[in-house]
C-alpha cells in the first residue's frame, strides 16, 4: 500500500451487519455479474470428506493484487511461476464499493489453511476517496491527528471454493477500545495458522494516531469474523522512533521469516528470523531488495517442487508502479529476477498492469478450471 508513512461479534455490533452483507451478496451474484465477480454469500460450508491438497497435488498458482484505479481485488495465475495471466481480463473479482466503509479495497492476501478453507483479508481503505466523490475530507479522520491513510477496519473473508466468500469487517477500535480507541491504522492484514495454538494468526501494521508503524498480531476466530484477541506487537525495531510496516511470515523447516518494510535508511526490505511465530524476531539491519527506487509489501512463495523461495514486492517508486521479484534458497542470498515484463526478466504479466500489493499461493489444478470456468465469458 503506497502511503507516507457474522456470529458473536455481530451480535456485540463490532461487525458489518448481517443484513448488509446479504444486500452486497445479492447484488454481486446477480445474473449479469455473477460469471465476472466472486460471490459473497451469508455462509459456507466445508465439503465432506475434503483434505488439504498434497505437494504433489499442486499444479498452479494464484495471485490475489489490488490496483490504484480500481482500489478493488483483481485474480490472476500462473502454471509456471513465471508468466501470470488476469483471470478477468485485468478486471476486478471483487468490487471494493461496497466492501468496506470507505468503499474501497487495498492490500489483498490470500491463504490456504489447514482445513483447506480459503483465508483472504485486506485493509479498508480508499486513499482516492474524495476524488471519487465517496466523502468530503481527504481521509476518514483529519490526518493532522491520525495521519496519512488513516483508517480503522480490515476486511476479512473466507471461502472454500474460491468462489462464494463469506465477508466481515472488523473494527478494531470497537474490539478493542481499551487499547486502539485511538488507532490511526490498520493496514495490510496477512494470515498464518499457528500450529502451536491451532488457531489462525492475522497480523497487521498499525499506530496510534499519527505515531510511528508497527507490526501487530492477533488470534482470529474459526468463522474468520473477527479477532478474539488484543493486538500484540510482533517485533520490536531496534530504532523505535523509525515506523515498520508490511510484514509477512513464513515458515521454513523449524524457522519462521519475518520480512518487513523499515523507514531507515537505506529504505526497503528488511528480514528478521524467529523459530517462534510471534516472539524472538531477531534483527537483522541488511536491506535486502535490490530496488533503487522505494518498495514496499514484501511477500514470499514457493516454487511448486522446489526449494527456492520467489520474494515477491511492490516497487510503488516506479511510474507506472510494478512488482519485483527475488530468488532464495537459502534466505541469505538473493537473485534478483526484476520485475515484470523488464527486458531480460523471466516474470511476465500477459494482459495487466500496475498491480500492487498482493500475495500469491498454490492452488491444484480442479481450482485453477474451477476459477477459469466461473470467470469464462459467456
Amino acid at each position: 500500500m503506497k502511503r507516507r508513512e457474522m456470529t458473536k461479534a455481530i451480535a456485540a455490533g463490532l461487525m458489518m451487519p448481517f443484513a448488509f452483507c446479504q444486500q452486497t451478496a445479492q447484488a454481486q451474484s446477480r445474473p449479469a455479474a455473477a460469471g465476472r465477480q466472486l460471490r459473497i454469500v451469508p455462509t459456507i460450508a466445508p465439503v465432506a470428506g475434503t483434505r488439504a491438497p498434497a505437494e504433489q497435488d499442486m499444479q498452479a498458482y494464484l495471485f490475489v493484487y489490488f490496483k490504484d484505479e480500481t482500489h478493488s481485488v483483481h485474480f490472476a495465475t500462473s502454471t509456471d511461476g513465471y508468466t501470470f495471466t488476469d483471470i478477468n481480463d485485468g478486471q476486478p473479482v471483487l468490487l471494493g464499493k461496497g466492501l468496506g466503509e470507505q468503499q474501497g479495497v487495498r492490500d489483498p492476501h490470500l491463504m490456504r489453511g489447514p482445513d483447506n478453507a480459503f483465508y483472504m483479508s485486506m485493509t479498508d481503505l480508499h486513499i482516492y476517496a474524495r476524488d471519487a466523490g465517496l466523502r468530503s475530507t481527504e481521509w476518514e479522520r483529519p490526518g493532522e491527528d491520525y495521519g496519512w491513510g488513516n483508517n480503522r477496519a480490515l476486511i476479512l473473508m473466507k471461502s472454500y471454493d474460491l468462489v462464494n466468500w463469506t465477508h466481515a469487517l472488523v473494527r478494531i477500535d470497537q474490539l478493542f477500545p481499551a487499547d486502539y480507541a485511538d488507532i490511526g491504522a490498520a493496514w495490510a492484514p496477512q494470515t498464518i495458522f499457528d500450529a502451536e495454538k491451532n488457531q489462525l494468526m492475522v497480523y497487521f501494521t498499525t499506530r496510534h494516531k499519527g505515531g510511528q508503524n508497527y507490526l501487530v498480531y492477533a488470534y482470529a476466530n474459526a468463522a474468520y469474523t473477527t479477532l478474539e484477541t488484543t493486538p500484540q506487537q510482533l517485533f520490536h525495531y531496534p530504532d523505535q522512533t523509525k515506523s515498520t510496516i508490511d510484514g509477512d511470515i513464513t515458515r521454513v523447516g523449524n524457522k519462521y521469516h519475518l520480512f518487513y518494510v523499515a523507514h531507515d535508511a537505506p529504505n526497503g526490505l528488511r528480514h528478521a528470523v524467529s523459530d517462534r511465530i510471534n516472539t524472538g524476531y531477531q534483527f537483522d539491519p541488511r536491506k535486502i531488495d535490490p530496488e533503487t527506487v522505494a518498495c514496499e509489501a514484501p511477500m514470499v512463495w514457493r516454487r511448486i517442487g522446489s526449494k527456492n523461495y520467489v520474494l515477491m514486492y511492490d516497487v510503488f517508486g516506479l511510474k507506472p508502479n510494478n512488482m519485483g521479484f527475488s530468488e532464495t534458497a537459502d534466505f541469505t542470498t538473493f537473485k534478483n529476477l526484476g520485475r515484470f515484463n523488464d527486458p531480460g526478466s523471466p516474470m511476465r504479466a500477459t494482459n495487466f498492469s500496475g498491480p500492487k500489493h498482493g500475495s500469491v499461493m498454490h492452488i491444484t489444478a480442479a481450482e485453477l478450471a474451477r476459477l477459469k470456468a466461473h470467470f469464462a465469458r459467456a
